[in-house]
């Protein structure tokens, strides 16, 4: 079941009743007859902000080479912590430079849809149960801007919204009719830049006096308005009362800022992407690597991330 909702200012929503995807997602893994309480499936779409309802922990993750494996897209092989998750009624806030109709759609498939989700690199949040609306504007004003920057700065940065879908396609390996959805956007324009990197800086500074920031992904170079993946974690953590422990995972500089503010942050190998360098939480364990990329490192963290959480705190 789910609510149209728009949000770029945060919000969150309950639901009545259990995920349509939570069967199928079920079925999917081969645990159809899994005997899990209702209770512990539905109580985080019910409310999120009383003490009896408060998580213990509240996993945080981007997409791209973190959850989704960097060639196929696949989460297959991070099931185990994701069933898990759902069995413990741990939520999982995706966080990604994603569209919201994408994401929408992948948290329906991982059995999350009760849950938040970080949509187009911290620019909006989408709330729980909810698609994505109609609403360009700002995705329009970005673009306007873009269109009066100095032609020699313009012409080196190649973003979705210069792309037909099936450019779109190509240049993303998604087939087609995701990459309609990746073409949806809201808040901020992905892109390739072909200049050199005292061009970038320049075209980053024109870009900035206009209040747009510009960020490095493992694949894309993101521009947009406004708020981080962190400022929005921040923004849903305060939701819960008493606060959740919680677990932020990335594998690019775009993910740095989640990381930190974390309780606890993964930096997620990926051989593809520009990297991390190291950061200050790795000096005292607060932050780790993991040396398996994608779903894979995803779901050996989150599991000893939940058997630490939970045998810490009986």
């Amino acid at each position: 079941m789910r609510r149209t909702l728009v949000q770029s200012e945060g919000g969150s929503s309950g639901l009545e009743g259990l995920p349509n995807s939570w069967a199928l997602y079920c079925e999917d893994v081969g645990f159809f007859g899994l005997a899990v309480s209702l209770t512990c499936l539905c109580r985080h779409h019910i409310t999120m902000t009383t003490d009896h309802n408060a998580p213990r922990l509240i996993v945080f993750s981007d997409l791209d080479g973190t959850l989704l494996d960097h060639g196929s897209y696949s989460w297959a092989p991070a099931k185990p912590a994701l069933l898990r998750m759902r069995a413990l009624g741990a939520p999982l806030v995706l966080a990604s430079s994603k569209t919201a109709s994408e994401i929408a759609d992948l948290r329906d498939q991982m059995g999350f849809a009760d849950c938040p989700a970080i949509v187009e690199n911290g620019a909006g949040i989408l709330p729980a149960g909810a698609e994505a609306q109609a609403d360009r504007s700002a995705h329009e004003a970005l673009l306007a801007v873009l269109a009066e920057l100095p032609a020699d700065l313009r012409v080196c940065f190649s973003g979705f919204s210069d792309w037909s879908v099936e450019e779109v396609a190509a240049n993303t390996g998604l087939p087609l009719a995701q990459a309609r959805l990746a073409a949806r956007r809201q808040f901020s324009e992905p892109g390739l830049w072909s200049g050199n990197a005292e061009a970038q800086k320049a075209f980053e500074a024109a870009l900035a006096e206009k209040g747009i920031a510009a960020r490095q992904g493992g694949r894309y170079l993101t521009l947009s308005f406004g708020a981080t993946k962190a400022d929005r974690m921040a923004e849903i953590v305060s939701r819960y009362h008493p606060r959740p422990t919680t677990m932020a995972l990335g594998d690019a500089p775009n993910d740095v800022e989640m990381i930190e503010a974390a309780d606890f942050g993964v930096v997620v190998a990926n051989s593809h992407g520009p990297g991390i360098p190291s950061l200050v939480g790795e000096a005292e364990g607060r932050i780790t690597r993991t040396k398996v990329p994608g779903p894979e490192g995803w779901n050996l963290a989150v599991l000893e991330r939940i058997a630490q959480e939970y045998k810490e705190k009986g």
